[in-house]
Order: C-alpha cells, then sequence, then structure tokens
C-alpha cells in the first residue's frame, strides 16, 4: 500500500510539474503578454479566451465537452461489461490520460515505444501496445522497465515466428518475460495481423518455445475488415473470439502464474459490434479480459468520427459531442465571394475532412451562425473560405470550426487552453508528439 501510495504522488508531482513550464513562443495561441508566467499562473488568472490576449489561430477544448465524453464512455464500457484501455496515441496528453484512468481506464493503448515513453514518464501502470515490437533497443527497455517496476504491466503484439525470434534474442537476460497477443490480421490486404487461425497457432507455439514471452491472448483491429460493414466487422470479432477459445482448449496459455485471458479489439467506429460480440464470448478457463481500445472519444469530432460513431446506431446509449473548436481570423476578403483566415494545414486536421465553419465572432463580440460559409481549400497558413450571398463576414471576425479526426488536430499543438461555454479557460492540456 505504501509503494502505491508513493507512485500515485510521484505521478501527482509530474502532471503539477507541467503547471510549472514557461508560457513563450513555442505555444501557438498564447497570448504574448503572458510571456514568462507558468502555465499555472496563466491558468490561474482564468482568462477569457476572446478577450484575454489570445492570438490566433488558436486551437481549444471546450471543458464540459471533454468530461461528457469522458463520463459516457466510462459507463458504456462498464454497462457492457469492458475493461477499457483508451488509445493514448490520438491525444498523446498524459494530464487526458490521467483523466480517462480517474475514469475507469485499466490502462492506456500505444502504438510505438516513444508513446510509452512517454506514458510511463507519467506513471501509467498498465500498456497495452497495439502493435509489434521487434526493436533491440526499445525491448531493451521496456525489459528494464518491468525489472524496474513489479507493478508495471505491457502488453504488445506479436504476428510472426521471425518476430518472436527477434524479440527472444533482445530479451533474453530479462527478470520477466513481456506479455503477447497473438494479432489476427482483419483479412487479406489489411493491415498487420497473422492471416489465418492455423498461422496464429504457429506463432504461439514459437511464443511457448522460449522464455522471454509469455502468451496471454489474442487481439485485433476490427476497424481493417475490409469493405467494413455490420455484418463483415461481427464475422471477423467471431474470428477473434473463435480464436481464443480454441488456444484455451489447446493448452496454449501458460498453466501458471497467468490470472486472465486478454481478447482484444475496438476502435472508435465499431465499438457497439465488438460489445455484441465479446458478450457472446463463452466461458473460458480463467477469465477474460475484454479489452477494448477505442480512443477519438475524448475529443470526438465535426467530421469522419461524427459520421462513424456507433452512437449514431444505439442513440439509446448516448452521444459523444465534439469538443473541439479552431478560433482563426479573417485577414483578407478579397471578392465577395472569397475571404481568407489565417488558419491552415499547420493548424487544422485536413487528412480526412477540411475544417467546418460553424460559428463567426465579430471585433465588437458575439457570435452568428456561420450561414452559407465554406472552408473550400487549405494552405499551409491560410484556410480558403467561400461566402454565399448575403453571408456577412468582416476583415477581423473570428470564424470558429469544427475539426475532422482527432489524432491529427492534437498532434499540431503542444499547448491547447481548456475553455468553459462562458470562454472562461480554465486549464492547458499539455501534448508530447
Amino acid at each position: 500500500m505504501a509503494a502505491d501510495s508513493a507512485a500515485d504522488s510521484t505521478v501527482a508531482g509530474r502532471l503539477v510539474a507541467l503547471g510549472d513550464e514557461r508560457v513563450d513562443h513555442r505555444f501557438k495561441g498564447l497570448p504574448p503578454d503572458a510571456e514568462g508566467l507558468t502555465v499555472g499562473e496563466l491558468a490561474a488568472e482564468r482568462r477569457n479566451l476572446f478577450s484575454g490576449g489570445f492570438t490566433t489561430p488558436l486551437l481549444a477544448l471546450s471543458a464540459e465537452r471533454l468530461e461528457h465524453n469522458l463520463r459516457l464512455m466510462e459507463t458504456y464500457a462498464a454497462r457492457h461489461g469492458l475493461v477499457f484501455a483508451p488509445h493514448g496515441k490520438t491525444s498523446m496528453a498524459p494530464q487526458l490520460f490521467q483523466r480517462q484512468i480517474e475514469h475507469g481506464a485499466w490502462g492506456i493503448t500505444l502504438a510505438v515505444p516513444h508513446q510509452v515513453r512517454v506514458a510511463r514518464a507519467f506513471g501509467v501502470q498498465r500498456v497495452f501496445l497495439a502493435n509489434e515490437l521487434v526493436d533491440p533497443a526499445a525491448l531493451a527497455w521496456v525489459s528494464a522497465q518491468l525489472a524496474a517496476d513489479p507493478g508495471f504491466r505491457f502488453i504488445c503484439y506479436v504476428d510472426s515466428v521471425r518476430g518472436v525470434e527477434l524479440m527472444d534474442a533482445a530479451l533474453r537476460g530479462g527478470s520477466r518475460p513481456v506479455d503477447v497477443v497473438v494479432e489476427l490480421a482483419a483479412g487479406e490486404g489489411a493491415r498487420t495481423g497473422v492471416r489465418t487461425e492455423a498461422e496464429c497457432g504457429v506463432v504461439a507455439d514459437a511464443v511457448a518455445g522460449v522464455e522471454t514471452l509469455r502468451l496471454v491472448g489474442v487481439a485485433g483491429y476490427e476497424g481493417e475488415v475490409p469493405d467494413a460493414d455490420p455484418e463483415r466487422v461481427r464475422a471477423w470479432l467471431r474470428r477473434l473470439t473463435a480464436l481464443a477459445v480454441d488456444f484455451d482448449k489447446a493448452g496454449r496459455f501458460p498453466a501458471a502464474g497467468l490470472d486472465e485471458i486478454v481478447v482484444s479489439a475496438g476502435g472508435s467506429a465499431w465499438f457497439d459490434a465488438v460489445a455484441d460480440v465479446f458478450a457472446e464470448l463463452p466461458e473460458l478457463t480463467l477469465p477474460a479480459l475484454k479489452l477494448l481500445r477505442s480512443g477519438a472519444y475524448v475529443s470526438h469530432d465535426d467530421g469522419h468520427y461524427r459520421e462513424v460513431t456507433p452512437f449514431t446506431r444505439i442513440p439509446e446509449e448516448g452521444s459523444l459531442h465534439p469538443a473541439f473548436r479552431l478560433w482563426a481570423q479573417v485577414v483578407s476578403r478579397p471578392s465577395p465571394e472569397q475571404a481568407f483566415a489565417n488558419a491552415g494545414k499547420r493548424d487544422a486536421a485536413y487528412d480526412l475532412d477540411l475544417p467546418e465553419v460553424q460559428v463567426v465572432r465579430g471585433q465588437e463580440g458575439g457570435e452568428r451562425a456561420a450561414d452559407g460559409i465554406t472552408v473550400t481549400g487549405l494552405s499551409d497558413q491560410h484556410a480558403w473560405i467561400r461566402t454565399g450571398e448575403g453571408s456577412e463576414l468582416r476583415v477581423g471576425d473570428w470564424v470558429g470550426m469544427g475539426l475532422s479526426h482527432p489524432c491529427t488536430s492534437f498532434d499540431k499543438w503542444q499547448l491547447i487552453p481548456v475553455v468553459e461555454q462562458d470562454g472562461t479557460v480554465v486549464d492547458y492540456i499539455r501534448t508530447y508528439f
């Protein structure tokens, strides 16, 4: 208990220490007159986003919507008997990792070694690496982490005998084996993963043949199912759960030292299917850890995930709220049909959809609907805006835009204001990409 308290104190201290960082030129959009203040001091001033000296472009997170999304997914996972390890690569924000854990998350899912190092630097005790890991330097670091911290749980994918051989070579001499799950591919031509169940058995046998690894379950990503629809996704998920059952019946999971069998899937588009199929999983010889990994929910969006979220299919379960808004200023109005704002590809996600202008804020204050105002393209530092007949838009106005794809929104901003509905900035989220 004392060790746990010390660890909790260390994590809290590291998170608090984020507030000691000095505000300077590194952080886009922050008030120039805040130069030299600490982030904590600036937050304590509770400045208004629109009158407190912030400059555009500026990305902000809604405090209320962020909290709503955290609570909704906590409730959803609990209701469906799922353990939740949200994908941290979405935000790469330790403050949000901590809030997700406080809202019931088992741990944090990550994708590459750098991300794991960030999580560990802020005390995350359970990491699910939804990727293969064969880099010897990274594996040596993981092994050292496991040796130094008996409470650290780490699980990663494996999908080839060659991968097992490389991992074994890098991990020999370690004090604890690395837990692995066999990744089942989502289909021919999909991303990583073993293509057939027979080949999965071969990989599992390779794991059993080395002392540096321990097979703890199976996993995959249903978002890669070719031509995905509810029927195809559920069919693949049933292959995944059947693989867990077959492995268990064949005695592939260690008879000693293992407390649970991991079965994991779940992006942000099909977690309703994951919940349905995982509920059908027969009883195994050990309790099943049904691990969901959805990550985009934390901020949601006004584009791709608004369209694909399962809550459109299950509205009775609730709805996520888009929490991002990118503010830019109109700097040019060369014709009645065209305007340019000072935010572009360096500031806004554009890999899935263009930003969506939602509101206009005049220099006199107050917001109005952005009727007939559309972003048609992005340059590096400009948004190309088309204005319809009668659209009211002047040089100097601020436009508030919704974004599509959280992962490529967070990664353009190192420090993001968290703003309440009345415009009060109450916190700043630090990211580490």
